[in-house]
């Protein structure tokens, strides 16, 4: 059951959450990570957090705070830490841009 706020983006902006569950060819640096040719944005983050779970790389004092291992490196831009709230961003930016 999805949330009334999620149900309400998805009625009101369809093409919006077909961003993010289409299948994307992926660039080399994010196939190696995640070990998939094709992937939704969507897959694509869950992939990096379940990642980020299993390899315990959140700061234990700030939970906001992920600090980046060599593999998780390779697709965060080469930074040492990220925040949680930038994550999505910089995952997106691997995902090519949507024709106009």
């Amino acid at each position: 059951m999805l949330p009334q706020r999620m149900k309400k983006a998805i009625t009101d902006n369809p093409k919006k959450l077909a961003n993010l569950i289409d299948l994307v060819n992926l660039p080399s640096t994010l196939r190696e990570f995640v070990g998939q040719s094709q992937i939704s944005r969507l897959g694509c983050f869950m992939s990096v957090w379940s990642y980020i779970k299993a390899n315990n790389l959140q700061d234990p004092n700030n939970k906001n705070v992920i600090n980046c291992d060599d593999k998780l490196k390779s697709i965060l831009l080469g930074k040492p830490q990220v925040e949680l709230a930038e994550l999505p961003a910089l995952i997106k930016m691997h995902f090519p841009k949507e024709p106009k």
